[in-house]
C-alpha cells in the first residue's frame, strides 16, 4: 500500500474534465493505495470522494506562481507521499520525491495567451524540460503530444505513456438556447484562445454565408476579452448571423450538440481535442482542422480541412451542410469513434503508470 498525492488544483478549470474522471475512476480501479488530493480552497467542496482511501487537502498555492517552488514543495513533503502525480507541468523543480507528470499539450510553446509574457514563456520552456527529465513517468493524451514532447525535451519516449481521454453523453436534461430553437446553425464550444483560430472560422463563415444565408454560426463560451474582440472583428467586416452565447450550462451544451447542423473545430494546436469527441457522442457531425493530434483522435469520423486555409474551411463546412448522406455517415462514424475511448481504461492505464514509477 502506497500514499499518492495528486495535484488537482486544475479540477475546476478547462482541464477539469480530465481531473474529475481520473479521480472518480481511480476510486474504482485502485483498491489498495491511499490518496491525498490537493485542490484550491475555493474548490474544497467541488469534488467529494466516495472512497475512504481518498482525502481532499486544501492547497492555497496558485498555478504558475513562485510559491510552487517553495510552499507547494513544503506542503507535499509534509504529506510524506511515496509518489506525486502532477497534472500540469507547473510544479516544484526540486522536490526529492518520485513524480509522474501529465503534459496535456505543447500549445503554450507556440501560442501566446493574454497573461503570458516573454519572461513567463522562457520560464515555462525551462520548467517543461526540467520536469520532463525529473519525472519518473510522463502521461500524454495523444501519440502526437508524446512524440512532440520527446523531440522537444530530448527524453526517451519509452517513459511516456499515452492515456486517451473519453467522452460520454451529458446527463443533464437538454435546455434550448434562446433565439436558436428553430434556427439552422453550426457551432463551436470553448475558450477564444489564439490557437483556437476563431478569426479564420469567422472569415470562413462569411464565405459560407453567401451561399447559405439561413445558416448561423454559434460561438459558445464565456464572453471573455477574446470573444469581445472577435465580435468587434465580425462587426467591422459586417459579417451577419454570428451568435455569441456567453456562458452556457450542461443542459444548454447538450441541446447545442444535439441541434447543431455540425460542430466545427478550427484549432491550430491541441493535445487531444475533447470537444469534437463530445459532439460525436451526441450525434453531431464534426468538421475539424487536420492539425496536430486531431486526425489521430477523430479518425475517419470527421470531415477535415486545412486550418490555415479559409476557403478550404468554408468548402468543408458547405460540403457537410449540403450532403445529407455525408452527414449521416459522419454521425454514425462519430458514435463508433467515441466507443473506442473509456475513462475507466484511462484510469487503469494511469494506475499502471503509478506502479511503474514506484
Amino acid at each position: 500500500m502506497k500514499h499518492i498525492v495528486v495535484d488537482a488544483r486544475i479540477i475546476n478549470s478547462t482541464t477539469g474534465t480530465y481531473m474529475l474522471n481520473l479521480l472518480d475512476n481511480l476510486q474504482t480501479v485502485d483498491t489498495k493505495n491511499h490518496y491525498s488530493v490537493l485542490v484550491r480552497p475555493k474548490d474544497i467542496e467541488y469534488w467529494k470522494p466516495k472512497s475512504k482511501r481518498f482525502k481532499v487537502v486544501p492547497c492555497s498555492v496558485r498555478l504558475s506562481s513562485a510559491s510552487e517552488q517553495t510552499r507547494l514543495a513544503r506542503q507535499i513533503r509534509a504529506l510524506k507521499p511515496d509518489l506525486v502525480h502532477f497534472c500540469m507541468p507547473q510544479q516544484p523543480a526540486i522536490l526529492g520525491i518520485k513524480r509522474v507528470t501529465t503534459i496535456h499539450d505543447l500549445t503554450p510553446l507556440n501560442f501566446r495567451t493574454p497573461r503570458s509574457t516573454r519572461s513567463k514563456r522562457t520560464a515555462y520552456r525551462w520548467l517543461l524540460r526540467r520536469v520532463a527529465h525529473k519525472s519518473a513517468q510522463i502521461i500524454t493524451p495523444s501519440e502526437y503530444t508524446k512524440d512532440a514532447l520527446a523531440k522537444y525535451t530530448h527524453i526517451n519516449s519509452r517513459k511516456i505513456t499515452v492515456t486517451h481521454l473519453a467522452a460520454e453523453p451529458i446527463k443533464a436534461d437538454p435546455k434550448s438556447i434562446d433565439g436558436l430553437e428553430n434556427a439552422k446553425f453550426i457551432a463551436f464550444v470553448g475558450r477564444p484562445a489564439q490557437h483556437k483560430n476563431l478569426d479564420r472560422l469567422v472569415d470562413a463563415f462569411a464565405l459560407l454565408h453567401d451561399k447559405n444565408p439561413d445558416v448561423r454560426l454559434v460561438l459558445a463560451g464565456k464572453m471573455l476579452a477574446g470573444y469581445q474582440k472577435l465580435d468587434r472583428y465580425a462587426h467591422s467586416k459586417n459579417i451577419q448571423n454570428i451568435i455569441f452565447t456567453d456562458y452556457i450550462d450542461d443542459g444548454q451544451l447538450r441541446w447545442l450538440y444535439e441541434n447543431a447542423a455540425a460542430y466545427v473545430f478550427p484549432s491550430l494546436s491541441e493535445g487531444f481535442g475533447l470537444p469534437g469527441l463530445e459532439a460525436m457522442a451526441h450525434g453531431c457531425p464534426v468538421i475539424s482542422s487536420n492539425a496536430t493530434c486531431l486526425p489521430e483522435v477523430y479518425g475517419e469520423a470527421a470531415q477535415y480541412f486545412d486550418p490555415g486555409d479559409v476557403e478550404d474551411m468554408a468548402k468543408a463546412i458547405g460540403k457537410v451542410l449540403k450532403d445529407e448522406s455525408l452527414r449521416s455517415e459522419l454521425i454514425k462514424k462519430g458514435y463508433s469513434q467515441t466507443r473506442k475511448y473509456s475513462w475507466q481504461k484511462m484510469a487503469e492505464q494511469t494506475l499502471a503508470v503509478y506502479n511503474e514509477a514506484l
